[in-house]
């Protein structure tokens, strides 16, 4: 029985899909639920997976080709016999493998004369930007370990294996001391060129377009995060041992957020075409950054949930993330967002807004500065807020008063109890 291997349903936000790597030829031998290939998108990875068991027929879309939504990739024949393909097929195809791990290496590359190459194996998990490094530098994914979870190969795992045979293959010679280092002729001056992900492909086109087809604006301010830091310093090991996540700044600033969202509901409205479309409900969405890029996942309904439970998603957002188990429904939609470039020790940034949205706030770095204070000079731990704002639907007015509203509350947290 031919079983077609097909695309499945993509949001309607997603317009590209490619294909990855195949982990498996014609001929091979699948067992039901082996994974077959990475779907790259616009926003997520998705893993295809065999959907029973049976002999791969045959390929019908090719790695970098564009596919759509349950358009059929791959054939599987569930007829064929575990016992016979599995078997036999496998006995004579490690027979052929065998000859091509000992063959000469190709012109310039480097062999250890000390160690043979290892074994190809099975196909290391791992996703399709970490394959194609692999490639750029001639290396057989499956020889490499991997040190990611559940053995998934990373980006790491293969610079960590680029590194010492080259080295020594092709020495560079000693140069005698001048005054002026001159690069030689041959290999001092390297390039390398690589094609952009999707994911970066889609990220440079809406930023460009979010530029071009706004009118951006950024309004700035600055929270004194004082009363904040003693709130969490006083209560995080107690939050951390009742809720089991940590406490962070976030969920005070999606808390404080959402307030200011009420009080001025057009920051939370987007536009479409010659409409302004008002949200009675906060979806609000969190740059997350992975090694792909920048991905945006949405805490659907924020104002029905607790600090705890804020925290939790944000958490479980971060560590899926990093294995590309976001899945494009938590990706899609979104009313507000907030980003927080001061994990990376940004002071101060404009952030561009997330389409159709018509707002981001941007945090940044707590630094200590000296801050007047009832009349008084005096040290304070204060954080610059940024907020960039579709001119085209919210006046400067409404954004620099949200803002305030924001700084406000994160000043005085006891405003979230009261709602004050």
């Amino acid at each position: 029985m031919k079983v077609d291997i097909t695309v499945p349903e993509l949001a309607e936000s997603i317009t590209e899909a490619v294909i990855g790597e195949w982990l498996k030829k014609p001929g091979d031998w699948i067992q039901e639920g082996e994974q077959l290939v990475d779907i790259e998108t616009d926003k997520v990875i998705l893993e295809i997976t065999a959907p029973g068991s049976g002999e791969l027929a045959s390929i019908r879309k090719q790695t970098n080709e564009q596919v759509q939504s349950n358009e059929v990739i791959a054939v599987l024949d569930t007829s064929k016999k575990g016992s016979k393909a599995s078997s036999a097929p496998a006995k004579q195809s490690k027979d052929k493998a065998e000859p091509q791990e000992t063959a000469s290496p190709a012109a310039g590359e480097a062999v250890s004369e000390s160690h043979a190459p290892p074994v190809a194996t099975a196909p290391a998990k791992t996703s399709p930007a970490v394959r194609k490094l692999a490639a750029d530098h001639g290396i057989d994914i499956r020889s490499i370990r991997g040190t990611g979870k559940g053995g998934r190969v990373t980006k790491q795992d293969v610079e960590a294996h680029t590194h010492t045979p080259k080295a020594e293959a092709d020495p560079v010679p000693k140069r005698v001391a001048a005054p002026q280092a001159v690069p030689s002729a041959k290999g001092a001056r390297k390039e390398k060129r690589l094609p952009m992900t999707n994911l970066r492909k889609t990220i440079a086109k809406r930023l460009v377009s979010a530029q071009q087809q706004s009118a951006m604006l950024t309004t700035f301010n600055e929270a004194n995060m004082s009363n904040i830091i003693d709130l969490r310093q006083k209560y995080k090991q107690d939050f951390e041992k009742t809720h089991g996540v940590k406490l962070g700044f976030m969920s005070f600033f999606i808390k404080a957020c959402i307030e200011a969202l009420r009080e001025f509901p057009i920051i939370n409205a987007s536009l479409d075409g010659e409409d302004i479309v008002y949200h009675d409900y906060f979806d609000v969405g969190v740059a997350v950054s992975t090694q792909r890029g920048l991905i945006v996942p949405v805490i659907r309904d924020a104002d029905q949930l607790t600090f705890a439970e804020i925290e939790s998603r944000i958490a479980d957002f971060a560590s899926r993330a990093r294995d590309n188990k976001v899945t494009v429904e938590e990706l899609t939609g979104g009313t507000f967002t907030i980003t927080n470039g001061g994990i990376f020790g940004s002071m101060m940034s404009t952030p561009i807004i997330n389409p159709p949205q018509s707002a981001i706030l941007g945090m940044h770095s707590i630094q200590p500065r000296p801050v007047v204070q009832n009349d008084e000079i005096g040290i304070a731990p204060m954080m610059y807020l940024a907020l960039s704002y579709d001119h085209r639907t919210i006046d400067g007015k409404e954004a620099v008063q949200f803002l305030v509203r924001v700084k406000d509350t994160i000043e005085d947290p006891a405003r979230l109890l009261l709602q004050a």
